[in-house]
């Protein structure tokens, strides 16, 4: 990974969800959909389906500080799921789906809570934000069929459902960030 590069770990409901989001957004290099969280090894997309492995379903976003503030990558995961809802997004309900930010140390974790605690303290939400906030231990990418899942599959339903009007929304809502 070039020096210049950092990463962190997002989870917020379905990762078929917030890939497209975070792939759309100026300053995000890469984003690849996987596993994070839990205690199982390598943990296979049945496994973690039945909530009993601990991992939440993520994203590992790539993105350059000179472009994106990792402030400016927050505001956007804090307006694109609910952090109000304890292993739930919509439908989605178990602790697979819970909401999780995953990062490399301690001090990039006070960073974070800091944050959090500023949009806690915001009207953006009526309830107390419950995501987690953890060190990364480990990050297991998802199977291939599930990268890219919205781009390949725009038409079925989950992805017109779900995702197409999540999308809608967070490119209304943050045009001016979006990749041209």
């Amino acid at each position: 990974m070039n020096e210049k590069f950092r990463k962190i770990v997002l989870g917020g409901g379905c990762f078929w969800c917030l890939d497209p989001i975070y792939k759309n957004l100026t300053g995000v290099e890469d984003v690849v959909v996987g596993y994070a969280g839990g205690a199982v090894p390598s943990p296979t997309y049945e496994q973690v389906c039945t909530g009993r492995t601990g991992h939440a379903e993520v994203v590992e976003v790539t993105y350059d500080p000179e472009m994106i503030s990792l402030n400016g990558l927050l505001n956007v995961f804090f307006q694109v799921h609910d952090p109000t809802t304890l292993n739930r997004q919509g439908a989605d309900v178990g602790t697979q789906y819970r909401s999780i930010i995953l990062v490399k140390d301690e001090a990039e974790k006070e960073q974070v809570e800091e944050i959090v605690e500023k949009i806690d303290q915001s009207d953006l939400w009526r309830s107390k934000i419950v995501t987690q906030i953890e060190i990364l231990s480990e990050f297991y990418p998802a199977e291939d069929y599930h990268q890219d899942y919205y781009e390949k599959n725009p038409w079925a339903g989950y992805c017109q459902v779900v995702i197409n009007p999540k999308l809608k929304k967070f490119k209304q809502k943050f045009a001016s960030q979006l990749k041209q």
